[in-house]
């Protein structure tokens, strides 16, 4: 007989933290900011140390625990950080580097509104800066776009399984709505944290000393001052990225099959375009809606398909305008593409979408 999953009830960001321990995370570095302090008080409320081992460690800041990251991925570790809009800019230099030497970790963003320090309310500013990559250089993040205090739960794991597949950075991009409200979840299993002796056999490249007397000290670094040698180097990461772009894409789709008008949107603010296609519905207009998960790969193909036999899209997001200028990308512009959004952290009402998606309607008939 199967054993009965336990449901508890509690915050986006409190989900992640037990998923975090449950998984078996190494460890966690990280500096509290709003919306997404809950994280790290979690953590040290439920002493994970005592239970698995894992090490919590409340940084002397953002600079210092993406540099953290840096060295615990890069000894094959499990380790992870998280922080809010302000703080994921300060670590965009460590990012960087970890992409260009290819040290996996699982980075959480918990976004809020810009720029600068901005606000306290959520936002979904970051969407640029996290699918085209904050730093310097030719690289991506994979980017997971949860909408659910489940999904904070569900996608540690899946983070650090993408993480270590790929020998590279996953961030997760949530925001203070997810972040903040509660729901029921069901917390992942435990499993063990793993032993030097599986750490050897999954990550043969990582710098920690395991099994030095037989091989050659392996280097983490992304510096490279001959010009051939890094040129070789980008070629096998965009090779990578593009593996990722063939495997990784995830979306959920909704009422899209037999869709006049299709709304795209992410995070909390398809929660929130999910009432408004079921109003749509219910007045007997023919709209659907497509959710990435994955933000990085973005669902290109998926949305090029549906512009054979749709009218329009109406991007929802809570900026000025981010994805969609990817979802223009992809459609090619074949049918109209329009963005509705609200700005300085206020949540956008279903009935404003609605409103937004009588204006689409009303352009494409124009056509």
């Amino acid at each position: 007989m199967a054993e009965e999953k336990e449901i508890l009830l509690m915050k986006g960001n409190e989900a992640i933290a037990h998923a975090a321990m449950r998984v078996g995370c190494d460890g966690y570095f990280g500096y509290p900011i709003t919306p997404q302090s809950e994280i790290l008080e979690t953590l040290m409320e439920i002493e994970p140390w005592k239970q698995t081992g894992m090490v919590v460690l409340q940084a002397e800041s953002e600079v210092a625990s993406i540099n953290m990251l840096y060295g615990g991925g890069g000894s094959g570790k499990k380790v992870m950080t998280s922080s809010s809009s302000p703080g994921i800019a300060l670590m965009q230099e460590g990012i960087t580097y970890m992409a260009g030497a290819e040290v996996p970790a699982l980075i959480v963003n918990v976004q809020r509104g810009g720029p600068g320090l901005g606000t306290i309310q959520p936002s979904q500013g970051d969407y640029n800066q996290a699918t085209r990559g904050g730093g310097n250089g030719d690289y991506h993040t994979i980017v997971l776009a949860p909408n659910s205090v489940q999904e904070m739960a569900d996608f540690v794991d899946l983070g650090f399984e993408l993480a270590f597949r790929y020998r590279n950075p996953v961030l997760m991009l949530s925001d203070g709505v997810i972040g903040q409200m509660m729901e029921k979840v069901v917390l992942p299993p435990f499993k063990p944290r793993r032993t030097d002796e599986e750490i050897l056999r999954d990550c043969p490249w990582a710098a920690n000393g395991l099994n030095i007397q037989n091989r050659k000290p392996n280097v983490i670094s992304s510096v490279e001052l001959e010009s051939t040698v890094q040129e070789k180097h980008n070629l096998h990461l965009q090779a990578k990225y593009q593996e990722v772009r063939e495997k990784e894409v995830r979306y959920e789709t909704f009422f899209c099959d037999d869709a006049d008008y299709v709304i795209v949107a992410f995070g909390s603010a398809a929660r929130i375009s999910m009432k408004a296609v079921e109003s749509a519905r219910k007045r007997g207009e023919k709209v659907g809606l497509l959710r990435p998960i994955t933000l990085w790969p973005f669902p290109e193909k998926q949305i090029a398909e549906l512009t054979k036999r749709v009218k329009g899209f109406l991007v929802v997001e809570i900026n000025a305008g981010q994805m969609v200028v990817d979802v223009r990308l992809a459609s090619r512009m074949r049918v109209p593409v329009e963005q509705f959004g609200r700005l300085g952290g206020i949540v956008p009402d279903p009935a404003e979408i609605t409103e937004a998606l009588k204006h689409l309607m009303a352009e494409s008939e124009e056509v």
